[in-house]
């Protein structure tokens, strides 16, 4: 199956079975359950609210867990990849944020040199301005 071109106006990936549908299946029945414990008093019903809200904390977590692992995969690569580019930007990396890191993986090689040095400069800062600088976007098809 093609993959769908990306550009800065789309490429957030999003699973709607998840981003939308599971959420709302979780929600629903904690909200219930709220209403029953509130309406009703019982151990027994506090005891289920107490599991749908980590029921809810674990979903998150199993979501944030994993993109935090990606973003530092990302900082890894694009370091890597900065530092090829050439000797004065791989002395001054470490001036980049996570952050600007994960937003210049957008970027193709030939545009990668100048918007590090626009991001070093202070011209460019947040990871949307970062991207919105991008001329030719380099697509991620492999984020979660």
């Amino acid at each position: 199956m093609p993959q769908s071109p990306q550009s800065f106006e789309k490429h957030a990936k999003m699973v709607p079975l998840y981003h939308y549908w599971a959420g709302l299946f979780l929600l629903v029945p904690t909200l219930y359950v709220a209403y029953v414990t509130a309406a009703s008093f019982s151990w027994g019903s506090l005891m289920m609210l107490v599991f749908a809200l980590g029921v809810i904390l674990v979903t998150f977590f199993a979501r944030a867990f994993p993109l935090g692992v990606q973003d530092r995969v990302i900082r890894l690569e694009e370091r890597m990849r900065i530092g090829t580019l050439s000797e004065d930007l791989r002395g001054r990396v470490d001036e980049i944020s996570t952050d600007q890191l994960i937003a210049l993986r957008f970027a193709p090689d030939d545009e990668l040199a100048l918007l590090v040095r626009r991001v070093l400069d202070g011209e460019i800062a947040d990871r949307k301005s970062i991207k919105a600088a991008i001329q030719n976007w380099r697509p991620d098809h492999q984020r979660i």
